[in-house]
Order: structure tokens, then C-alpha cells, then sequence
């Protein structure tokens, strides 16, 4: 029992002497830790402070360059914008033209197809490939082609009017874009720490997607594309209008050329068929008198014919009574020589004259033959001077090419 009873071992004094002194050690090591870290944590504080500072003027800095950047380029596509929408104004100017310049086509090409039809319906020989004839033709083919050229040219304007306007799109699409990141970058530039949401703004940030891969050259390229592609736009744009204002001069210039030899060859053919028409008069004329002539002269004939038989038939008369003479009597005298002789020159004359009665009724049939052919050809010549001086002249007369 006095074995269970003993006292608790104790420790020595060295002992605690040493345990003293090693917690003195552990505590002068922690608080000498703790001095050490309060000293980084401010020169931490400060450091970060200081850096945070910095960084935030440096962003702010380059901030405003990228808004000065951004500035600088909306003028640019500002100022290419307003020359692409003035070009487009304009162009579509020269596009009314060419319009109008094809409507005008239309009636020149109508007068010439209808003169060509009317003058189809002349007869007989003045049905003819004359000079008016083949410039109607031609009149055609140059209206024809003038409204072909002037259908791909506005063709061509239409072309760029759309490439302008494509070239506008991207423009302001680019301006938008640099509008909205300009705005987002004046935001971010007066962002201070005591601005108002923007415990708010860093929680949303962490759940953005991370930026675009797009670097500053490549940003730069992007626009100067746009600029380039609106500034070869409106070179072409600028090449066309002068191709169109050459255009409508030269085609406006071939027209009138053309309708001023068609309206010549027109004249002329009137001129030449009144004169025609008029020496068929003049013939009808010298004919007509011909006839009354030649109806006097078979008239003549037909009295002398008629004169003749008389003396004849007393001559025939006498030679039969003095054929009844008796015996010696029947004598072959002068006066039975004279009446034979008068019988022969008689029956001569009037076959001659007979002759001539019939050439003269063969020349007054040919002569009216002759009356009829001048009288139908004169008919002729009036249709077709009506055909030309009055139909196609009328026709023609509004017609005037104008420069669009």
C-alpha cells in the first residue's frame, strides 16, 4: 500500500529552468515573425496601392488613346462615308438620264419601223430599195444599238450603285461598331474606385467570355479595308459617270446625225418623185395631144377613103360602059388608056391610104396604151408622194433628239 501511495514525480529545476526558456525563445520567435510580416504586409499595402495607382493611370492613358484612336478613325470613315452617299446621290442622277435617254428611244424607233411599213405599201416600180429605204434601215440599226449600249450601261450604273451602296453598308456598320466601342471605352475611362456598380460590373466580368483574338494591326487593317474598298468604289464610280456622260453625247450626236440624213434622203426622194411624177404629166400631156392628133389624122384617112371611092367607081363605071362598045369600036384609045391608068392610081391611092388608116389605128391604140401606162405611173407617183411628204414627213416632223 505505501508503493500505490507514492508521491508524483516532479521535475528538477533545470528542467524548468529550461522549459522557461524555451518558451521565452518561441514566444520572442513569433513575435519577432509577427513584426517582420506586419513590416511586408505594409510595405505590401503600399507596393500594391501604389501599383494599383499606377496601373490604373497607365489603363486610363492608354484608354485615351484608344479613344483618340477610335476618334481619328470614325473621321476617316465619317468623311469616306459622306463621299460614298454623295456619289451614290449622283450616280443615281446619271442613272435617271440613262432612263430617260432609253425612253426617248422609243418613239424615234416607233416613227422609223412604221415609215418602213407605210412605205411598204407603195406599188409597182416605186416599190424600190432607195436611199430613204436603206436609211430607215440604217436609222433602225443605230436606234437598236443605242438602246442596247444604253440597257448595259444602266445595267453597269445599277452594278454600282449597288457596290457603292454595299461599300456604305460596311461603312457605317464599322462606324456603329467604333461608336458603341467608343462609348464602352468612355465609360471604362471615367470608371474611378468609388464609381458606383462596380462590384456589379467585376462579378458579371468574371462570368464574360474572354475578348477577341483581333490584335490593334489587325483592327487598323479592318477599317483601312473599308476606306479602300469605299475609295475604289467611288473611283469607279467616278470612271462610269464620265463613260456615261460620253455616252449619251455621242449617242445623242450618232441620233441626230442620223435623223438628219434620213430626213435629207427623204426630201431628196419627194424632189425626185415630184420632178418624175412631173415630167410623166408633162408626157401625159404631149400624149393626150398626140391622141387627138392621130384621132384628127385617121379621121382625115377615113374622109379620103371615103372621097376616093366616088372617082373610082365612075372610073369603073365608064370602063364598064365603054367595055359594051361594038366591034371595031372596042378600040384600046387614050381615054380607055387614061381610065385604066385612073382605076390603078385610084385603087393605089386608096390601099395607101388604107395602110396608113391602119398604121394610124395601131399608133392610136399604142398611143393609148402609152396614156394609160403615164396616167397609172402618175398615180403611182402620187401614192407614193403621198407615202413620203405626208405620211413619214408627218411622222417625223415631232421627232427631236435631245441630250440627257
Amino acid at each position: 500500500m505505501s508503493r500505490l501511495m507514492d508521491p508524483p514525480p516532479k521535475f528538477l529545476p533545470p528542467e524548468w529552468r529550461l522549459v522557461n526558456q524555451i518558451h521565452y525563445g518561441n514566444a520572442e520567435a513569433e513575435r519577432s515573425r509577427s513584426v517582420r510580416l506586419t513590416a511586408e504586409s505594409k510595405r505590401l499595402i503600399e507596393e500594391s496601392g501604389m501599383a494599383a495607382k499606377r496601373m490604373q493611370q497607365d489603363a486610363n492613358k492608354r484608354l485615351e488613346q484608344r479613344i483618340h484612336d477610335i476618334k481619328f478613325w470614325r473621321t476617316e470613315l465619317d468623311q469616306k462615308l459622306e463621299e460614298v452617299v454623295q456619289e451614290i446621290e449622283v450616280l443615281i442622277s446619271y442613272k435617271s438620264r440613262v432612263e430617260r435617254a432609253l425612253e426617248s428611244c422609243a418613239e424615234p424607233l416607233r416613227v422609223a419601223l412604221q415609215c418602213l411599213t407605210e412605205r411598204q405599201r407603195r406599188v409597182s416600180i416605186d416599190l424600190v430599195h432607195d436611199d430613204v429605204e436603206r436609211e430607215l434601215m440604217k436609222e433602225r440599226e443605230v436606234i437598236e444599238g443605242v438602246a442596247s449600249l444604253l440597257n448595259r450601261t444602266l445595267e453597269q450604273t445599277n452594278e454600282q450603285i449597288r457596290l457603292n451602296r454595299s461599300a456604305k453598308y460596311y461603312l457605317e456598320k464599322d462606324l456603329r461598331d467604333k461608336f458603341q466601342a467608343e462609348q464602352i471605352d468612355g465609360f471604362c475611362s471615367i470608371l474611378t474606385s468609388t464609381s458606383p456598380n462596380i462590384d456589379n460590373a467585376t462579378s458579371q466580368t468574371s462570368l464574360a467570355a474572354p475578348g477577341a483574338t483581333v490584335t490593334p494591326e489587325e483592327w487598323e487593317t479592318f477599317s483601312n479595308i473599308n476606306i479602300l474598298k469605299a475609295e475604289r468604289e467611288k473611283n469607279n464610280s467616278l470612271s462610269l459617270r464620265a463613260l456615261v456622260d460620253s455616252l449619251l453625247e455621242q449617242t445623242a450626236a450618232d441620233m441626230r446625225r442620223q435623223h438628219k440624213a434620213m430626213g435629207t434622203a427623204l426630201r431628196l426622194q419627194v424632189q425626185e418623185t415630184k420632178a418624175a411624177k412631173g415630167q410623166l404629166e408633162d408626157h401625159l400631156v404631149k400624149v393626150l395631144s398626140e391622141v387627138a392628133s392621130q384621132e384628127c389624122n385617121l379621121e382625115a384617112l377615113r374622109v379620103a377613103i371615103d372621097d376616093k371611092a366616088g372617082p373610082l367607081k365612075v372610073a369603073q363605071t365608064r370602063l364598064s360602059a365603054r367595055s359594051q362598045r361594038p366591034s371595031i369600036e372596042l378600040c384600046h384609045d387614050p381615054a380607055q388608056v387614061r381610065l385604066l391608068s385612073e382605076v390603078q392610081e385610084l385603087t393605089a391611092h386608096i390601099k395607101r391610104l388604107r395602110e396608113a388608116q391602119a398604121q394610124s389605128e395601131m399608133e392610136l391604140l399604142a398611143l393609148t396604151r402609152s396614156q394609160l401606162i403615164l396616167e397609172e405611173e402618175i398615180q403611182v407617183k402620187s401614192h407614193s408622194l403621198y407615202i413620203d411628204e405626208v405620211i413619214c414627213t408627218q411622222l417625223r416632223q415631232p421627232i427631236s433628239i435631245h441630250s440627257f
